[in-house]
């Protein structure tokens, strides 16, 4: 028995994920980090690996490097997998690279830039037979695991409708040259198609689908601009239909000032509506449409998925990096059991697998779509003339 080996693209010194990720891969003592290529530049990588402790011959200058003196270890010494944690335009050739050099691949999302890349990416997920995840991180929550088993076992009837908004404020005001996390966002070149629908909304689509059981079929999306000279998007509202005739409403936006991270679903099914907020993530409301609405707390559930995702007991309070830190669990044990020769769904180990990462980039390429479009929207004017 050893702990999973891990190797990271990305994540170096000034990058706010990168040590999420690696907070979160710690947590549980299932995995430890042996290796990085932290940085696209040599010395501010070699630099981060010191940071972190590591042996300077398991610090590399570039990925390439990296994997291929990985493979050449013994087994028992080389990585398992990476974690990527660049921006979105290094998300694709990292993981293509890491597959065909026998590596399991965990990646922050997007999957990739855009569609065509993660459609490629797919079919080597898949010629490979390795393991792909992303960090969809909002699913690891215990308390959304509860949701989604509530809505699985009835407990609140069909669902009707499902209303979901992700809001920030820190991009109210145009980004300078020198903010690292907004000026990769914001450029085109390296976010991809969208801004704040690829980045947040990207996510409330997959937690909608994820509690649901439901696919988004169709959308009618309006995305917009407020801040001069910004080139991608920085808001949006999309109508959703789903599967088995489920409405529902999606809004995202990063210039909402006074903003957190305000993650917000709705979900309503015949009998009863489900609530939960990523900033009060350890109470789910239960509104019944007869009798007194129920707050469920966090390790007082009885779902197993959700209990197996909580590591205090009731009243401590868990959030963000336990989330994603869940995310990071399942996955490692996914990699683990496909060592001992096991087939490996990850529908079953519960973490987001390369389907979720084709469907993200698809529905991101829908809103775009639909907002450029002008068919859909009805005009009142000629009703209010003579």
């Amino acid at each position: 028995m050893s702990k999973i080996r891990m190797g990271m693209v990305g994540g170096g010194q000034g990058a706010f994920i990168g040590a999420v990720h690696r907070i979160a891969a710690n947590i549980d003592g299932q995995i430890e980090l042996v290796c990085g290529a932290f940085a696209s530049n040599a010395e501010k990588s070699k630099a981060s690996g010191q940071a972190l402790f590591l042996p300077q011959d398991r610090v590399y200058g570039d990925y390439q490097t990296m994997f291929e003196q990985e493979a050449q270890l013994p087994a028992d010494q080389r990585m398992q997998f990476v974690a990527i944690v660049t921006p979105n335009h290094m998300h694709y050739p990292v993981a293509k690279a890491a597959l065909e050099a026998g590596f399991h691949v965990l990646s922050d999302k997007p999957a990739t830039l855009n569609l065509d890349e993660v459609k490629s990416l797919k079919k080597i997920v898949e010629q490979t037979g390795l393991l792909y995840g992303l960090t969809h991180t909002y699913s690891g929550y215990p308390l959304v695991k509860h949701a989604q088993q509530m809505v699985a076992n009835g407990e609140i009837g069909q669902v009707r409708k499902v209303m979901v908004e992700y809001i920030q404020g820190w991009l109210s005001e145009q980004e300078s040259a020198d903010n690292k996390q907004a000026s990769w966002r914001t450029d085109p070149a390296r976010s991809g198609i969208s801004g704040c629908m690829g980045d947040i909304g990207s996510h409330a689509a997959h937690l909608a689908e994820y509690i649901c059981g439901k696919q988004i079929t169709h959308v009618c999306a309006e995305l917009s601009t407020f801040v001069e000279g910004r080139r991608l998007d920085d808001d949006g509202i999309v109508l959703l239909k789903m599967q088995d005739g489920v409405k529902g409403t999606l809004q995202a936006s990063q210039i909402s000032a006074g903003e957190e991270n305000n993650l917000t679903i709705r979900i309503y099914g015949e009998k009863a509506g489900l609530e939960w907020r990523q900033q009060e993530p350890n109470s789910l409301m239960v509104k019944p449409l007869s009798g007194a609405m129920q707050i469920l707390r966090t390790g007082l559930v009885n779902s197993q998925n959700a209990l197996d995702s909580t590591r205090t007991p009731a009243g401590h309070p868990e959030g963000y990096l336990e989330a994603f830190a869940n995310i990071y669990k399942n996955f490692a044990v996914a990699v683990g059991d496909f060592a001992q020769g096991k087939s490996i769904d990850p529908r079953v180990y519960d973490f987001p697998s390369i389907d979720d990462g084709v469907r993200g980039m698809a529905i991101v390429q829908s809103f775009v779509d639909s907002s450029n479009t002008e068919t859909k929207w009805f005009d009142i004017k000629p009703l209010l003339t003579d």
